[in-house]
């Protein structure tokens, strides 16, 4: 009984938080730098942010839906799509907080952070910023920065 009632929805739940990470990373390089580059450019442009809200975010607002659809879909019996849906929706909204608002600072909160996998994460995701043609980026993940750029990206003690 508890297998049924927490450790598969937990299972479901993180599955889905975790694996929206390589979901992210495979957009990411092959539809936004790739045909739906029209969407993503205005992420890349250089200089102030002109508005608020940008092309790109239309991929939060498809990503949304889908979890949104899940979630209605489990949500009368608490079905595994129920618990997926929230696990998608979890990790949007760590992407919103980590990459809008801490990252691209698209909001006065998370100015700074003493965390060094946190400053890794904006040094990484710059890095990534310093191409701003769809073309020649690298590091299309947010959350997972392969070890090899640790060492790189690691913030230096002072």
């Amino acid at each position: 009984m508890w297998i049924e009632t927490y450790l598969l929805p937990a299972l479901y739940f993180f599955g889905a938080f975790f694996f929206m990470e390589a979901v992210a990373w495979f957009t990411h390089k092959y539809v936004m730098h790739g045909f739906l580059w029209v969407w993503h450019r205005d992420h890349h442009e250089k200089g102030p942010r002109r508005r608020f809200f940008e092309k790109n975010d239309l991929f939060g607002v498809f990503f949304a839906s889908i979890s949104m659809a899940l979630i209605v879909h489990g949500a009368s019996s608490f079905k595994p799509t129920f618990y997926l849906g929230l696990g998608v929706a979890a990790y949007g909204l760590a992407y919103v907080l980590f990459h809008d608002i801490f990252v691209h600072r698209r909001a006065p909160i998370l100015k700074n952070s003493k965390w060094s996998y946190l400053n890794m994460l904006r040094r990484a995701h710059h890095a990534h910023h310093v191409v701003t043609t769809k073309e020649g980026a690298r590091l299309f993940g947010f959350f997972f920065i392969a070890p090899r750029y640790w060492k790189k990206f690691w913030p230096k003690p002072n």
